[in-house]
């Protein structure tokens, strides 16, 4: 089907006719002197043909490309689907050559070592994802670590799953997501002990340059555990802020600051929630609070 891509383009050579575009032939010619100008141009249709009754698919690209997945999600895929191109039924000698294919193409994507550490490390990773609802930048960013210390051999004589997760809270903490190692402990169901180490190991060979925790970023999620009001969040960033102004914060564990803050802001606007109540929402002890709110109420004043 030709069509004229725009009426003010004339043909260079005899300056009179508009130019036509073949959608067929792809070719772009004079419609007065048939000279041709290009003789192919950008396909802007589907690369492949849909059979769905849902309508045509305009996408021309597959599933983007993941440093989560083992091979980038560049690898081959035959489809299930037992069609031919036009959409015909496959005869019974095709269909077992074509199983047959399949089986040696999903084996072939994990001949290599590295491919199975990888498949391995990266199924653990997907379901801490699911268990921990991080974002998928985060994970982006533990694969990342986790391809690095791959690379550099950190993994061998290691567990993989405890440098998956070491990895994942390295991207936590790079990322300013507010999980700690216990929480990142439960969901991996191995021991915080281990994963600090294998994190400490990640910073030292990788040279990782880790951002303080901001304990404002924690007070969401205690606040929300705990079933405090926005009014309590509010006062509880403000205390924080004028702790960080005054270098009182620093050194102290993010999550039992902000839990004191929350405390705090919940004397100050009466409502009515004991320490352990906030101490069970933050993961720490009520020693912690009480030793944290000494210090709050003697810098601020309260």
């Amino acid at each position: 089907m030709a069509k004229t891509t725009n009426p003010k383009d004339k043909c260079p050579r005899c300056g009179k006719g508009s130019l036509v575009t073949d959608a067929n032939t792809g070719e772009n010619f004079c419609s007065k002197c048939g000279f041709v100008i290009t003789d192919k141009v950008e396909e802007s249709g589907p690369e492949w043909r849909s059979f769905s009754n849902e309508g045509e698919n305009k996408s021309r690209a597959g599933v983007p490309t993941s440093l989560a997945m083992h091979d980038m999600g560049l690898a081959t895929v035959i489809n299930p689907q037992n069609r031919d191109a036009t959409g015909k039924p496959l005869t019974a000698a095709m269909k077992s050559t074509i199983e047959r294919l399949r089986t040696w193409d999903s084996r072939s994507q994990v001949h290599e070592p590295v491919d199975r550490n990888f498949r391995q490390a990266f199924s653990e990773l997907d379901r801490l994802k699911d268990k921990l609802a991080i974002g998928d930048s985060v994970v982006e960013k533990a694969a990342y670590i986790y391809r690095k210390a791959l690379e550099k051999g950190l993994v061998r004589g290691r567990s993989i799953s405890a440098l998956i997760a070491s990895a994942l809270y390295a991207a936590c903490r790079d990322t300013e997501t507010p999980r700690t190692l216990k929480d990142i402990g439960q969901a991996s169901n191995i021991k915080r002990k281990d994963i600090a180490r294998c994190y400490r190991l990640l910073l030292r060979e990788l040279n990782l340059k880790m951002p303080v925790v901001d304990p404002v970023k924690c007070i969401s999620r205690i606040a929300s555990k705990a079933g405090l009001s926005e009014k309590t969040k509010r006062k509880a960033t403000k205390i924080l802020q004028t702790a960080e102004e005054q270098k009182i914060s620093a050194g102290k564990d993010p999550m039992g600051l902000a839990a004191a803050a929350l405390y705090v802001a919940c004397v100050t606007n009466g409502e009515n929630k004991t320490q352990r109540d906030v101490a069970e929402a933050a993961g720490v002890t009520e020693v912690t609070i009480r030793n944290r709110y000494k210090g709050l109420k003697v810098a601020l004043n309260l």
